[in-house]
């Protein structure tokens, strides 16, 4: 399932550069969990506004991608009404807003074609959660060939339970399980696997230098 309302740029007035910022995810469907009680940082919003500023005022287009899983009943239904972005973050005119179904931000959605279209060969990714669909996106981008730098501190994720623990536990007994992988583990586990390999790992002060 795809959206693409991209618009119309022609009323920009700075030029568009060959880079993208990809947002990837960050929605009110997180907010609505128990589990985002226990976000390495629920506040992650204001790191990717900041990573958008950045990008707008350098010409860079502003990619924006929600998840969606629809007729599922969840909060990542578009009927739930928390399929939209998290409060504070403002898409602007000619930015595209895509829907996906998938984890990464290409299969389902038609980013690559923007992309080319645009002549686009660097991406920027950071959204929600990190190791999940950041990055699993950064990888795939990867592959096809991009450049690609991931926003590490422009991420957030959740305590992941143990793959044998029952599902539906409360937050305080997944927090109480020691086989749960805290945010802070995750993180330093998809640093290491991107760093050098996929991406170029860097923090939201180190790129835009403020």
């Amino acid at each position: 399932m795809t959206e693409n309302t991209s618009g119309n740029t022609s009323g920009n007035t700075k030029p568009e550069s060959a880079s993208a910022l990809v947002v990837i995810d960050v929605q009110e469907s997180f907010r609505q969990r128990e589990t985002w009680q226990a976000a390495s940082d629920p506040e992650v919003a204001v790191r990717v506004g900041e990573l958008v500023d950045h990008a707008r005022e350098r010409g860079h287009l502003v990619i924006w991608v929600l998840h969606t899983e629809p007729g599922s009943g969840t909060v990542f239904d578009p009927a739930s009404g928390h399929v939209r972005l998290i409060d504070g973050l403002t898409r602007a005119d000619g930015e595209p807003l895509l829907t996906k179904t998938a984890h990464n931000a290409f299969t389902t959605t038609n980013l690559q074609q923007i992309l080319t279209e645009r002549g686009i060969r660097s991406l920027i990714t950071c959204g929600i959660r990190t190791e999940q669909c950041v990055e699993t996106t950064t990888r795939l981008a990867s592959d096809l060939g991009y450049d690609v730098t991931f926003v590490t501190d422009a991420t957030a994720t959740e305590p992941i339970g143990h793959p044998d623990a029952p599902a539906g536990r409360p937050l305080a007994e997944i927090l109480a399980d020691p086989r749960t992988l805290l945010p802070a583990d995750i993180i330093t586990r998809t640093e290491y696997a991107l760093a050098g390999r996929f991406a170029a790992v860097t923090t939201v002060k180190e790129l835009t230098g403020s």
